[in-house]
């Protein structure tokens, strides 16, 4: 249970930094925000495993779960206005 709760609250800080980046008018508030959080550290671990970044069943470092939340952020809007 507390891994959810911290993967959780990790996952609103990643999103959190991924907007202030990335700054505009989303629709989804803080859900939508946890959600591309943490869908960004599991987006930037596989990038990062791709790239010979981390091994195997390593978590992603914050940055490239910023990465990854940024990346899902970008695909959201393009969805959003079409």
């Amino acid at each position: 249970m507390g891994g959810i709760l911290i993967m959780i609250i990790l996952g609103l800080i990643i999103g959190a930094v991924a907007k202030l980046i990335m700054p505009g008018n989303d629709p989804g508030g803080i859900i939508v925000t946890i959600l591309l959080g943490i869908a960004g550290a599991l987006v930037g671990g596989f990038l990062g495993r791709a790239m010979g970044f981390y091994q195997e069943g390593q978590p992603a470092g914050f940055v490239m779960s910023v990465v990854g939340a940024l990346i899902l952020l970008g695909g959201y809007r393009m969805l959003r206005r079409a």
